[in-house]
């Protein structure tokens, strides 16, 4: 299909501007990234956003693979000699997968059916005399039992096949479908399996009403051999009353205006036809649309999340002592210089003695005396409290900042191939403490070295179409990668393959590039690297920095295509460019409408400005140190009513959940979260976000703490 038409039908359904389509179809088509067609092709797609251009791939690809199917389709249909000029045109308007697949439905080549077997032993001509009304029980010929039941066969798979009736069923479905689950057959009440899914035993609702994370959750109970869930009406009538007005079984073919008999067999026909063909088919159709959507639901909470948690405000580079707690093995502790390079490792055994706290408390002072420690980064694991509580029996001679960090994928990290070449002299514990501190200073850069799935911000992440999870979990990644920008000198292999247009054979080549010529002087450097071409630099050039180079422009998101452009704004108030980005007076004469072009617009102008302004701007926020209370360090301490700080670590579609310090994160249902109705959770909080929460109830049983943000001042 040629791209216009491809704009045309895109256009239509995102409500979308067709020549903004067309133009953001034709950058993809050329290679250009998501990224970069949002940041430095404006003025060509009418400044569409990276979620609407990623949109128009999606569907693109959707429309693609679905011509695919229809090309594969025709020449099957072809090469039976039964592909007629009136089913060519219906299999050429078709819009969706399924509309293709119930017109191919019955040309589709077929296992050995009832239906095959019954025409095999020349049952057609009875199924056809039944289905025009011609058939009686002594008009000559005697048919058996078993040949009348064969004449069924093939009838109910005639009204299967017929994309008319299963339309009409399908709108059954969409009406009256029910989600729901029983236990499952021979699983006993008392199975210790049911207690984890014993609030969806006999559950039942509507399947427009079904929230994501229960249609997963249900799902996650069928899986385990527990729940045996359905997605259909309560009962037949209307499906088969639906069928009965179908071509297949309509006047047209005689048998309502036919005999007696014959009207019979069809009604008994079409009921097979339902409860053994139509039924399941339509059911599983419904039960993947179900998932698909409960799928899409849970994947774009965690991708909000990921989102939340990549661009969390970093500490930055200070010279960072880093801390994995444990009572019995001992703390693993290291020392990080301000670029996060490992200097010094040891483990200390404050849980084990007195005498020991004490070697472990006069260790860390003078390790921080020693290293210059600006600050202290604790996993926040098992002992993470405790070892918090010997961090603050410390006495520096020093102002040093104590923080808690997450350590979820931190030993999915320590493991992996990264780390290994990374630290291929030092043990998976040094790996995870190193892990924990750069994560503090900057957890972008340390992140995208760990599966976005291991990080643990997700709902239901591994029941969830893992293709389409990968691929959303990558957009985030590269959308934050490219939005915060990344110093050419210093990224690591992982981070740089992230970056617009480069991807892990060129972040590879890259790296080594670097290690054995030095560093790169200026962005222009970047195209001795073997195999980096002019499209690769193009593409990502803008969203790298040099920050020792001689010019200005090389540390801001300012594209290199743009540079002789901006020398001609610095000429035209007698200025050099680096005097403009040092000058808002100088700056604030631009007339910019003197420099519109047709390539280059406001949109591109007015991003020009905002970087010579203040060139390489991280765009995340500020650090902030949070504290929990010191008072409260065990889930037993916990009592109801107190008002207590917390940490959001996690949004699902039900609420959020909060870290209060106890090793057991608490909830915040989506209903205690305002005096308000409340349909997403992400309208009221964000990841990390400090807070005050209130304790509603406390399960010790089920280590259950439940939270409300009502009343808290």
């Amino acid at each position: 299909m040629p791209i216009m038409n491809y704009a045309t039908i895109i256009a239509n359904r995102l409500e979308l501007n067709q020549r903004q389509v067309e133009k953001t179809i034709e950058l993809l088509e050329q290679g250009a990234t998501v990224p970069f067609i949002a940041r430095y092709r404006k003025e060509a797609t009418g400044s569409l956003n990276e979620v609407q251009i990623a949109a128009i791939r999606d569907l693109l690809l959707k429309l693609k693979e679905l011509d695919k199917r229809r090309e594969a389709i025709l020449q099957s249909i072809e090469e039976q000699g039964k592909l007629t000029p009136e089913l060519r045109q219906s299999l050429e308007a078709a819009e969706t997968m399924t509309d293709l697949e119930d017109l191919y439905l019955p040309y589709r080549p077929k296992r050995r059916t009832r239906a095959t077997i019954a025409i095999e032993k020349g049952l057609e001509p009875l199924a056809d005399a039944i289905m025009k009304g011609r058939w009686t029980a002594d008009g000559g010929q005697q048919w058996t039992e078993e040949d009348l039941q064969g004449a069924r066969d093939i009838i109910a798979e005639r009204v299967s096949d017929d994309a008319q009736s299963r339309n009409r069923v399908r709108n059954v479905f969409r009406r009256r479908a029910m989600l729901s689950s029983a236990l499952a057959r021979g699983v006993a009440e008392d199975d210790e399996r049911v207690g984890r899914f014993e609030s969806w035993i006999d559950w039942k609702e509507p399947i427009h009403r079904a929230p994501s994370h229960r249609i997963l959750a249900l799902l996650r109970g069928e899986e385990a051999g527990v729940l045996k869930v359905h997605v259909r009406p309560d009962d037949d009538r209307e499906s088969v009353e639906a069928l009965v007005g179908t071509r297949r079984g309509a006047s047209a073919d005689g048998w309502r205006t036919g005999s007696a008999e014959s009207q019979q067999q069809m009604e008994l026909a079409i009921k097979d036809s339902y409860k053994r063909l139509i039924e399941p088919s339509i059911e599983t159709e419904f039960r993947n649309q179900l998932k698909e959507k409960a799928d899409r639901e849970a994947i774009r909470v965690f991708a909000e999340n990921l989102r939340q948690l990549l661009l969390a405000a970093p500490l930055g580079q200070k010279r960072t002592l880093a801390i994995d707690p444990g009572f019995r093995t001992g703390c693993k502790v290291v020392c990080l210089d301000a670029q996060g390079q490992l200097l010094h490792n040891e483990t200390i055994y404050p849980f084990t003695s007195v005498r020991e706290e004490k070697a472990a408390v006069s260790k860390l002072e003078s390790l921080v005396e020693a290293f210059q420690i600006e600050a202290i980064a604790i996993g926040n694991g098992t002992a993470g409290r405790e070892t918090e509580e010997v961090v603050q029996r410390c006495h520096f001679n020093r102002k040093v900042v104590a923080v808690s960090v997450s350590e979820a994928g931190a030993s999915v990290y320590s493991a992996s191939d990264v780390a290994r070449r990374e630290f291929p002299d030092y043990d998976v514990t040094v790996r995870g403490a190193v892990s924990i501190g750069r994560r503090l200073m900057d957890p972008l850069s340390e992140l995208v070295k760990i599966d976005p799935k291991s990080i643990g911000v997700g709902q239901y992440q591994h029941d969830v179409d893992q293709k389409m999870l990968s691929a959303s979990l990558a957009d985030v990644v590269e959308s934050c990668v490219n939005s915060v920008g990344v110093e050419l000198n210093t990224a690591s292999r992982e981070l740089l393959s992230y970056v617009s247009g480069i991807g892990p054979a060129l972040a590879d080549k890259i790296v080594d590039h670097r290690n054995r010529n030095g560093a790169f002087a200026d962005r222009q450097q970047l195209k001795k690297v073997k195999g980096l071409g002019d499209k690769a630099f193009e593409q990502c050039a803008g969203f790298l920095r040099v920050r020792e180079s001689a010019n200005p422009l090389d540390r801001s998101a300012v594209h290199p295509e743009r540079y002789a452009l901006v020398e001609r704004m610095a000429k035209s108030v007698g200025a050099d460019v680096e005097t403009l980005c040092k000058d808002a007076e100088c700056r604030g004469r631009i007339r910019l409408e003197d420099f519109i072009t047709e390539e280059c617009g406001l949109p591109t102008l007015q991003d020009i400005m905002k970087e010579l302004e203040k060139p390489g701007l991280d765009p995340r926020a500020k650090f902030e140190v949070f504290e929990f209370d010191k008072n409260v360090t065990r889930i037993e301490e916990v009592k109801e009513g107190m008002v207590l700080p917390g940490i959001v670590t996690n949004i699902t579609a039900f609420g959020a959940f909060v870290d209060i310090g106890v090793h057991q994160d608490g909830l915040i249902h989506v209903s205690q979260m305002a005096n308000r109705r409340v349909s997403d959770p992400a309208e009221v909080v964000h990841l990390h976000q400090h807070l005050k929460v209130k304790v509603l109830e406390v399960d010790l049983r089920r280590r259950r703490i439940s939270l409300t943000l009502k009343g808290v001042e």
